[in-house]
């Protein structure tokens, strides 16, 4: 192995509730990213930029009886940078019209502080997901 991968992420594996819910939006935010589809089957996709990707996998219907929920343990966000803050606005222009919940609305776009832009949302399942300009 590479010491320039040690320690990076390979890939990251999110079960979801509604797979074509999620390919919907994942599938367009992440190619916004500049991700692109790499694999692809009945019950799970997955994209990938670089060297790491992302996958979502449809969660088994007798699994789907207590909701996912950031604050329980397991993971609370996923965070991605962006090109820049003009590109993070784009991103919230965009998550807007297509009906996301934003969070924080009223401290946007410095919810994580005066010298931190960023755009914080959900995604179907209410997953955390925030877009910071670098």
């Amino acid at each position: 192995m590479s010491k320039k991968k040690r320690g990076c992420i390979h890939h990251i594996e999110l079960y979801v509730s509604d797979l074509e819910r999620s390919v919907d939006f994942w599938g367009w935010l992440l190619t916004e990213l500049g991700y692109s589809e790499f694999q692809k089957w009945e019950q799970g996709i997955s994209y990938k930029l670089n060297d790491s990707y992302l996958v979502f996998v449809q969660t088994e219907q007798k699994y789907l009886d207590v909701p996912y929920h950031r604050c329980r343990v397991g993971l609370n966000h996923l965070a991605f940078y962006a090109e820049s803050r003009e590109h993070v606005d784009e991103l919230t222009k965009d998550l807007k019209a297509k009906g996301t919940n934003i969070l924080y609305e009223d401290r946007h776009p410095y919810a994580g502080g005066m010298n931190y832009y960023a755009v914080y949302f959900e995604d179907p399942d209410r997953i955390k997901v925030e877009i910071v300009a670098p």
